[in-house]
């Protein structure tokens, strides 16, 4: 999962760019071998979704190949060889030279493979890549639950479960890059801090290192602060090594204060590198402790927003000046974090993070989970959850702005509108309820396992069993009063919020993050006194939960839904087929909320 580099020992080759792209509806290219050359190409932008390049893809959702010509550079020769695709939504196969290399399941994290004795340093090479993004129900997230009867997210089209647009295609860079033989495999970083609210607090940098081959031998550790450095030897053995550096005087990373310290990890014979490695960490701490969540040691209330990777014509493909821009808006804001709302994001936008000071919940693709339709299915997508969050954390463990994971959002109770609409359970839904409990809890566990260093959570849905959000360390919830509860009529949705906080903190005793609230909003539409769609009603749904939260010391954080406008799939509640509940427009134009926001932020600092 190390994010590949070009430096002294490494090199690395981006193919972004433009692709020869066709459509494969009959399935029939492995079998006429397209993976040597396409019948029938046009040129499609990598990365990029595939649904917003052409007036045919918008709602194709089956099989497409990508298909581009390389040389591989001479001076590679004698080292491991690897292609790596960033994102391949959702399921993807490789070809190196007409030769199967690889396949992997599961869009929004990458995937490496090793294509060392598949390319030819004499001459062109070849890379084929079929992906295909059915919408199925043991998929995470799923598509419909019972095959062509439609089943999604209020009947929409294309169906689905969840409320954004299902983008297929090759959304992230895919690099071809070198290592030496013996390499750096891995490397895991852990922060400890004494006294952290002490005006010179001791840093404790723990570094865990990974070798290929079973290498046994030396290596090095540095850290640079300013112009001191601190180095320190690595033995490994078995292909493993660790190390521990006391930073005095640390500079602790946090909003306003995003301070990182270049780490540089070397595999050594003698004087010689074989491989190194570098990344910037950041030195700081989050938890729990009762109400509350410290980073640093001091109480940190999230300001920010639920947010997705779309934007016109790239859809979901990553646009560095769009995540530069929204960066912006977030310091304009007064903003301090987001929650990857309902995938991993972009290395990059994580790299933004770090640099920027801006808290991240990192959370799997795990949206609006069933368990109504048997336990093979139920097991199926608690596999892939698992295999999710393996990724997603051996991705991005190393990034101090990640400060949680989010293991599912909103997962659904059955009869959910009834349960909506105020109904009872029954035994069915219990029964349900307490598969779901069994299922969250295994992925909370997993999520411990793997990083003890941060809180695991899930993000409930309104009249969701409270059950599944007793096995999260922080609450986070969901809730929609004034506008799919209540619509219209504030006072009282603002009543019913108000108790379902008491009562919700009363029954967990831990901090809550309303991780949704919001209203859809038509840019330049206005009424006084407020109505639903204004510009002026979604500020008054707005202030009415920062109110809420301002006096309940349990609350520690609001995100909003949604930071801008962004592309759903096509339903009766989605006019022009997008979710209008952002304080920007798509192209980030701010409506009177973003104003209403920026004041209030603003004026805590």
């Amino acid at each position: 999962m190390l994010f590949p580099q070009q430096n002294d020992r490494r090199n690395r080759l981006d193919l972004s760019g433009l692709w020869d792209f066709q459509l494969d509806p009959d399935e029939v290219g492995e079998a006429e071998g397209w993976f040597a050359g396409l019948k029938a190409p046009r040129t499609i932008a990598v990365p990029a979704s595939w649904n917003e390049q052409f007036e045919d893809t918008r709602d194709y959702m089956g099989v497409t190949w990508y298909f581009q010509r390389l040389y591989v550079p001479r001076g590679w020769q004698g080292d491991r060889v690897y292609l790596r695709v960033g994102s391949a939504n959702y399921a993807a196969k490789v070809w190196i030279n007409g030769r199967h290399v690889g396949s992997h399941e599961g869009g929004h994290l990458p995937f490496t493979l090793d294509v060392t004795d598949a390319v030819q340093w004499q001459g062109e090479n070849t890379i084929a890549i079929q992906v295909e993004n059915k919408l199925m129900a043991t998929r995470v997230p799923a598509g419909s639950m019972s095959g062509d009867k439609p089943t999604g997210f209020m009947n929409n089209f294309p169906d689905t479960t969840f409320d954004f647009f299902p983008y297929g295609g090759l959304h992230r860079a895919v690099y071809l890059y070198s290592v030496p033989q013996t390499h750096i495999t891995d490397v895991t970083v852990t922060t400890t801090v004494d006294n952290p609210t002490a005006a010179a607090p001791t840093g404790t940098v723990q570094v865990a290192v990974v070798a290929s081959a079973g290498y046994s031998g030396l290596g090095e550790l540095v850290i640079q602060d300013g112009e001191q450095a601190q180095t320190v030897a690595l033995h490994f053995t078995d292909g493993s090594a660790t190390a521990t550096i006391e930073v005095a005087n640390a500079k602790l990373w946090g909003p306003g204060h995003p301070h990182l310290y270049p780490v540089t990890v070397s595999l050594l014979d003698g004087e010689t590198a074989l491989d190194r490695y570098s990344l910037s960490i950041g030195i700081r701490t989050i938890e729990v402790q009762g109400d509350q969540l410290l980073l640093n040691g001091r109480p940190i209330f999230l300001k920010g927003f639920g947010k997705h990777e779309d934007f016109p014509i790239h859809g979901r493909g990553m646009n560095l000046p769009v995540a530069v821009r929204d960066a912006s808006l977030f310091h304009w804001l007064g903003a301090n974090s987001y929650r990857t709302a309902h995938y991993p994001y972009a290395e990059e936008a994580m790299e933004l993070a770090d640099r920027e000071g801006i808290l991240v919940i990192d959370e799997i693709p795990a949206v609006s989970l069933q368990f109504g339709d048997g336990e093979e299915n139920i097991q199926t997508r608690l596999n892939q959850c698992k295999l999710q969050l393996r990724e997603l954390i051996a991705r991005d463990k190393n990034h101090p702005s990640v400060i949680m994971w989010s293991v599912a959002n909103e997962p659904m109770p059955p009869n959910f509108m009834r349960r909506m609409a105020g109904g009872g359970d029954n035994a069915d839904d219990d029964a349900a309820d307490a598969a779901g409990t069994v299922f969250f809890r295994e992925l909370i566990d997993l999520s411990h396992e793997l990083d003890a260093s941060r809180p695991a959570t899930l993000v409930g849905v309104m009249r969701g069993p409270v059950a599944w959000l007793e096995v999260a360390d922080v609450t986070l919830i969901n809730r929609y009063w004034g506008w799919y509860v209540l619509g219209g009529r504030l006072e009282t949705a603002r009543a019913g919020l108000e108790q379902e906080l008491d009562e919700l903190h009363a029954q967990l005793g831990k901090p809550i993050i309303i991780s949704e609230f919001g209203a859809d909003t038509v840019a330049g539409t206005h009424s006084n006194p407020p109505e639903m769609f204004t510009e002026e009603y979604q500020v008054a749904v707005l202030r009415m939960h920062v109110e809420a939260a301002a006096t309940r010391p349990f609350v520690a954080g609001l995100h909003v839904w949604n930071f801008a406008d962004f592309k759903t799939t096509q339903g009766i509640m989605r006019v022009g087929g997008l979710n209008l509940k952002g304080v920007f427009t798509r192209d980030r134009r701010p409506k009177m909320a973003a104003h209403y926001l920026r004041e209030q932020w603003n004026s805590e600092l």
